[in-house]
């Protein structure tokens, strides 16, 4: 599988994301010959147990995610932070979930938008939203690099290449930039081979930043 990096809008002190943002970050997109190919969407869940005893709440772990993705239709994948745990599933799996009624969805976030196709590389530029809700949460990027797919014979190309972005970015004065967090992925068992648990990985680790970064905004303006 082709290696992919998942950055994020981290917006400048005292500013916020917003839908222009995401309009003029498409632009750079094809400001620097990138081809819309198409939409996509990935969706990431966070559950919590169904429990008629609140007091076992914390035998069961709080970050308890799942994720869907547009590369594995037919899967399914779970992270559970704290342990460090990432597993892949049959899609299925959310039908039998619904049926057991042991784990509930506390909220389920979309990220999407549009696909673009540069050389070897692969862009996808999208909105982080609540499902029934256009409330913009955050921006996401992916950078898929096609002809590798491992970890350190592609680091080099990789951040050549995200250079060269944050540079046509910043031609646009955005009160922001793209971060890229790199997760610990040996904590999670996996290797320097990529996989689609790489991706699962990347994007809550992604959105503990984004939470961590809209707690601070509210607490700065409390």
């Amino acid at each position: 599988m082709p290696l992919k990096w998942v950055l994020h809008w981290q917006p400048n002190a005292g500013s916020t994301v917003n839908s222009q943002i995401l309009n003029e970050v498409s632009q750079c997109v094809e400001s620097i010959n990138g081809v819309k190919e198409g939409r996509w969407k990935a969706t990431l869940t966070y559950y919590k147990p169904a429990l008629r005893d609140q007091s076992l709440a914390s035998e069961f772990p709080r970050d308890f995610l799942g994720m869907s993705l547009p590369e594995q239709p037919n899967k399914y994948y779970f992270i559970i932070r704290a342990q460090r745990l990432v597993l892949e599933a049959d899609s299925s799996i959310q039908m039998i979930m619904e049926k057991l009624q042991s784990y509930k969805s506390r909220v389920a976030l979309n990220f999407e938008g549009f696909q673009y196709q540069l050389g070897d590389f692969q862009l996808r530029v999208g909105k982080v939203v609540p499902t029934h809700s256009e409330n913009l949460r955050g921006i996401v990027m992916e950078v898929e690099y096609l002809p590798i797919s491992s970890m350190d014979k592609s680091r080099q190309v990789m951040e050549e290449f995200i250079d060269i972005w944050k540079d046509a970015v910043s031609k646009r004065s955005l009160p922001g930039y793209f971060m890229h967090l790199e997760p610990n992925f040996s904590e999670y068992g996996l290797g320097d081979h990529y996989t689609p648990q790489h991706t699962a990985v990347q994007y809550a680790t992604v959105m503990a930043q984004l939470i961590a970064s809209a707690q601070a905004v509210q607490a700065a303006r409390n």
